[in-house]
């Protein structure tokens, strides 16, 4: 399939090649290709990220299959060539999050199984450098010390924190836990690089289209419908606010005990940070995700871009229908962009690039 690829920011004097692992529709993967790494493959078993992975990122096959049937041998061949062979991944991570503390948990030792395949990887490999990213959540969990094990016993050197997004150009309130690790000597986080963004500086410029309204020149931008109710309740909400500022009789039962969050119904403000952007953004009821001045929730165009991802990536094919609620859940699972480069840096300096 024929597709764009990101222009690294300067050309490796290694053949460093990597294996992106949970690679989603390649946020981590089109953020590490621009710091000069070479994605080969990416593995995901949700094959209707398959299309915005490839079209993106020209020359990373996709590759649908679930980790847990794998083996680094089915791995191996991606590399075949490279001097310096890296391993990355981003487990599912719901149950961790600090929305989901109260998640069965059945779900949360679903997530710690992937964890642990992530490490059962790296032991039958020992590729040349690691790295994992997850919610903060993670770093509490017995799964992730294990893994720490792991990487210690084989001989890596490793670094790892929670870091804040915000130091990194992407205009959102979004802390992750970021792991790195190298056989091939010391390895370090990325330091904050570049001034702080906000939401005007990425979404300010789009055309305002109106509540279930795409635009004729860019089908992704668009918003997802309001019912009569949110219609009104927007229309009364203020940008940093939350419900408290609109008419007693368009709040629900639960806004007037007093016990509602503050952020859902919320509208986003041009001059500051948006919300962490989930799965569920393109939804005014799910966040703090209206428009701060358009009476809509946030379009899904807007949203990919405050995940960093480039003004032209694709997403869908032209002119084939699509699931407003699917590409937005593909977006709110990826890794911001910029992440994946600042990630990508580190690992560059690593391998000596």
């Amino acid at each position: 399939m024929k597709g764009t690829s990101p222009m690294p920011e300067k050309e490796s004097l290694k053949k460093v090649y990597a294996v992106d692992l949970f690679c989603g529709i390649g946020g981590l993967t089109h953020g590490l290709g621009l710091s000069g790494i070479h994605v080969k493959a990416g593995f995901d078993v949700d094959s209707s990220c398959r299309y915005a992975y490839e079209k993106n990122n020209q020359g990373s096959v996709f590759v649908t299959s679930d980790i847990r049937d794998i083996h680094f041998g089915d791995i191996a061949p991606y590399y075949e060539g490279a001097e310096v062979k890296v391993l990355v991944g981003c487990a599912p991570c719901q149950p961790f999050s600090a929305h989901m503390r109260g998640a069965r948990k059945s779900s949360a030792a679903e997530d710690c199984s992937m964890v642990r395949e992530f490490g059962r990887l790296i032991r039958e490999g020992t590729p040349d450098i690691v790295s994992m990213e997850n919610v903060p959540g993670l770093e509490k969990h017995k799964t992730f010390d294990e893994l720490i094990s792991i990487l210690d016993e084989m001989g890596y050197a490793s670094d790892y924190g929670v870091i804040s997004c915000e130091n990194f150009g992407i205009p959102q309130r979004r802390r992750r836990l970021v792991l790195l690790a190298s056989r091939l000597g010391g390895i370090a986080l990325p330091g904050a690089a570049g001034k702080q963004m906000t939401v005007g500086d990425y979404i300010r410029h789009l055309p305002q289209i109106k509540d279930g309204e795409a635009s004729k020149r860019d089908p992704i931008h668009v918003s997802v419908a309001l019912s009569r109710i949110n219609r009104q309740r927007i229309q009364q909400s203020k940008p940093g606010g939350s419900w408290e500022d609109w008419d007693e009789e368009i709040r629900n039962e639960c806004h007037s005990r007093g016990a509602y969050y503050p952020a859902p119904y919320g509208r986003m403000s041009w001059d500051a940070l948006s919300p962490t952007i989930t799965t569920q953004f393109c939804y005014y009821s799910t966040g703090r995700f209206g428009h701060p001045e358009q009476n809509r929730a946030i379009s899904i165009r807007e949203g990919a871009l405050l995940q960093t991802f480039p003004k032209g990536y694709k997403f869908t094919e032209k002119d084939k229908p699509f699931a407003i609620r699917e590409i937005a859940r593909h977006i709110g699972n990826a890794v911001p962009v910029k992440l994946g480069r600042a990630i990508g840096k580190s690992i560059m300096e690593a391998a000596n690039v």
